[in-house]
């Protein structure tokens, strides 16, 4: 086994990973950024810049480990209903991200890709994004997936009307739709479903997240808040799904 990564954490616990097990695609939703605030007497938004630094700390971990794509849940197709001074500041908090880590991105070799309802997002996001799509489209590392006005809900109803559109136009038979077939009309089409979802925050619920994708994802969940989840955290989440019995509806 070659093991990456080899410390015992506090419940002494031996998590050394299996460099030759390493989740291709994982997924993380980034919550807990207000509550993290709160317990401090700050207000939302410091919360969510926190949540925003600590980004750089677990893309530069991925991709190090040798993951191929994660995939942040960084803004919902719900976040909208949350008051306009907090979207805003969302919004804001983006663009900044993206203007001052695409340089360390792209010299990582990091591939910056998004998911969801991007024409829906403020015309300086969109920019930023462009920019950052360009400058990295040619490189060979981690793909990293920003969820932005994304829903799964949302995400299959938009599937389902791509493919209705090519049945009428008969560029598909009906009788040629299988899921693998409409997976390929989703926003995730030329990736491979998650391995590994993470939830921080101490919630264990999907919140609409990957919705499809997730069929046969394996699942963590942390009481620890976005802003304090470290690498540490990343390894034993890595761990304890590379001790898990992945059958996929199969027997072993």
């Amino acid at each position: 086994m070659w093991k990456l990564f080899s410390n015992r954490n506090q419940d002494n616990e031996d998590i050394s990973l299996d460099g030759n097990n390493i989740p291709r695609h994982i997924a993380i939703i980034m919550d807990g950024n207000g509550r993290w605030a709160k317990q401090r007497n700050l207000p939302r938004s410091m919360g969510h810049k926190a949540g925003v630094e600590n980004i750089r700390e677990i893309v530069k971990e991925c991709s190090n480990l040798g993951v191929k794509y994660l995939t942040l849940y960084a803004f919902s197709t719900e976040n909208w209903k949350r008051p306009a001074e907090e979207v805003n500041a969302l919004m804001k908090l983006l663009v900044e991200y993206l203007k001052k880590e695409v340089e360390e991105l792209h010299k990582n070799k990091v591939v910056v890709k998004s998911i969801g309802q991007i024409e829906s997002l403020p015309s300086i996001c969109r920019d930023e994004l462009k920019n950052a799509y360009e400058k990295t489209k040619n490189n060979t590392g981690l793909i990293l997936n920003l969820a932005l006005n994304y829903g799964g809900r949302d995400e299959i109803l938009r599937g389902i009307k791509l493919l209705y559109e090519d049945l009428n136009m008969e560029k598909i038979i009906l009788e040629d739709v299988n899921s693998e077939v409409f997976s390929k009309y989703l926003y995730t089409k030329d990736m491979c479903d998650p391995d590994l979802i993470i939830r921080p925050s101490g919630e264990q619920r999907i919140s609409n997240f990957l919705l499809w994708q997730c069929a046969y994802s394996e699942f963590w969940y942390s009481d620890i808040k976005w802003p304090d989840f470290k690498k540490e955290h990343l390894h034993k989440a890595i761990y304890d799904f590379q001790n898990r019995d992945r059958r996929f509806g199969g027997i072993k």
